[in-house]
């Protein structure tokens, strides 16, 4: 983003338009250029054909009129990493960069105009444990500095200025829950097998290399995605062989010897990366992202998979590539992990010997292809974020729309479902780390399904497997043909309730 934004600043075309409308209307730099940024931004709405381009460059654009006017203004810009006391954050939208410089000791909390519910940012926001509400709208209209605010995430409310008495029931509130999760704390030494003798996994998502300290108290069966993007994002230089193996090493040696999946490099549509640039493209969601952007940079990808084939000497790794969508590129990228293996031995390199490489199911073709894809890859993790908005043509970040992206929904159901059976009949685990994991009513019907591993948030890890350990998965089997055969989500829901209302 900020090389974008220092493209636009260094063009003699742009900066010819400012200045010749300076000296013909005597205009202020500070105007003239909002005028012409705000038309720019006019231009790409028109043309973009839908939200996700917009969101993606327009977020650049916008983010470099805020720098240059303060720059003008001689106005200082408030730094997110910078913070230096505990507070709400207000915005009008964040990225996922902004999450991550976030120091999550003095967060309490973030509130956004814009977002969908499934927003690469909010998912974050999440796994970093902030409590977080998105799409109010208006919210940066009414909040000012020093102003005091509830941030109830559970049911996505936004109190300014509460009453004393709305301040002590969200304190009871709060009270209630830390004793329940006390209470869940006995589960981080027991398996995590439903009351009729299942066993299943449940594992943490984990973004940061940080987080890895806290796996070990947070009751996690391992690590079901580690988003080794963010090893790359907002670094001045891209991050070596050296320093990628020591993050994945600290990882896996931080596990107890549980498995870690490792999500190669997943950048493009909102995640862009700097040292990485890639062309404009009219459908960013659509174009060069995730595997696509590795085999289009082979070089960027080897040095990864070679930190990774050195870092499975350390544990149980298991490497997956993003944004599958064909049997070909996935042996290419499988292909390339052999390669690169055997270079290491010729160097006398130690490699593990049981590491595993998976295939992320997450858009619809990959889906239509699991039998096939199933022969060759050695488990599936289906991201259900993205299947659920590729599925349903809904831009998760895009709140105009939120009500379209349905994970209950029975074509959602179907995908998972097929999918899940396509790796059982190659003797393949499956896994799912998409939120879908964490939703009451989904867990039962993941279960009933054969789903081995839920791959959650963090704070998500206990209030999972303590829902999984009520379930009796045998009684849930008719659940499935029903649910595939509804109609809607709201008939999904009532099946559910109907069949789990006494494993509660």
């Amino acid at each position: 983003m900020i090389d974008a934004q220092l493209a636009i600043a260094k063009d003699q075309s742009f900066e010819g338009e400012i200045t010749d409308a300076i000296q013909r209307y005597s205009t202020t730099a500070a105007w003239t250029a909002t005028q012409r940024i705000d038309h720019y931004l006019n231009v790409f709405k028109r043309q973009s054909g839908g939200a996700d381009y917009y969101h993606s460059r327009g977020l650049a654009l916008q983010d470099f009129k805020k720098r240059l006017l303060a720059h003008l203004l001689d106005e200082e810009l408030p730094d997110l990493a910078k913070l230096d006391h505990r507070a709400i954050i207000v915005a009008h939208q964040l990225t996922p960069t902004d999450i991550i410089r976030l120091n999550p000791h003095l967060v309490a909390g973030i509130v956004t105009d814009l977002g969908g519910r499934a927003a690469h940012f909010l998912v974050m926001s999440k796994e970093m444990r902030f409590p977080t509400v998105v799409d109010t709208k208006t919210v940066t209209e009414h909040a000012d500095d020093d102003m005091v605010a509830i941030i109830d995430g559970t049911h996505g409310r936004v109190i300014l200025q509460p009453t004393p008495q709305q301040i002590d029931q969200y304190q009871r509130l709060a009270s209630r829950e830390s004793a329940r999760l006390r209470e869940l704390g006995v589960l981080k030494h027991q398996d995590t097998v439903s009351a009729d003798g299942h066993h299943f996994e449940v594992a943490a998502n984990v973004a940061l290399p940080r987080e890895s300290d806290e796996l070990a108290t947070s009751g996690a069966e391992g690590v079901g995605l580690f988003r080794s993007e963010f090893l790359f994002l907002h670094q001045d230089t891209l991050p070596d062989e050296e320093t990628q193996f020591q993050a994945y090493r600290k990882l896996l040696l931080a596990t107890n010897n549980h498995r870690v999946v490792v999500r190669t490099l997943d950048i493009g549509g909102d995640k862009q990366l700097a040292q990485v640039p890639l062309e404009r493209e009219n459908n960013p969601f659509l174009g060069l992202r995730g595997l696509r952007v590795s085999l289009a940079y082979p070089g960027l990808f080897r040095t990864q998979l070679r930190a990774l084939l050195r870092a499975s000497a350390y544990g149980q790794l298991a490497i997956m590539f993003p944004m599958v969508a064909t049997v070909d590129e996935f042996q290419q990228a499988q292909r390339m992990v052999d390669q690169e293996k055997n270079r290491l031995t010729q160097e006398g390199i130690p490699v593990g010997k049981e590491y595993e490489v998976g295939a992320m199911v997450e858009i619809p073709a990959a889906v239509a292809m699991a039998d096939q894809l199933a022969q060759y890859a050695d488990f599936f993790s289906i991201g259900t974020n993205d299947l659920i908005q590729y599925l349903f043509a809904v831009d998760r970040g895009n709140g105009q729309v939120a009500s379209l992206y349905q994970s209950l929904h029975p074509a959602v159901l179907r995908a998972v479902k097929q999918t899940i059976d396509c790796a059982h009949a190659e003797g393949k685990w499956v896994g799912l780390c998409g939120e879908m994991a964490t939703i009451p009513t989904a867990v039962p019907l993941l279960a009933a399904m054969g789903l081995d591993e839920f791959s959650v948030p963090l704070s998500q890890v206990l209030p999972v497997r303590s829902q999984i350990r009520r379930l009796k998965v045998r009684q849930l089997q008719p659940l499935i043909h029903q649910a595939l055969a509804a109609h809607s989500p709201a008939e999904v829901r009532a099946l559910v309730d109907q069949l789990t209302s006494h494993m509660k």
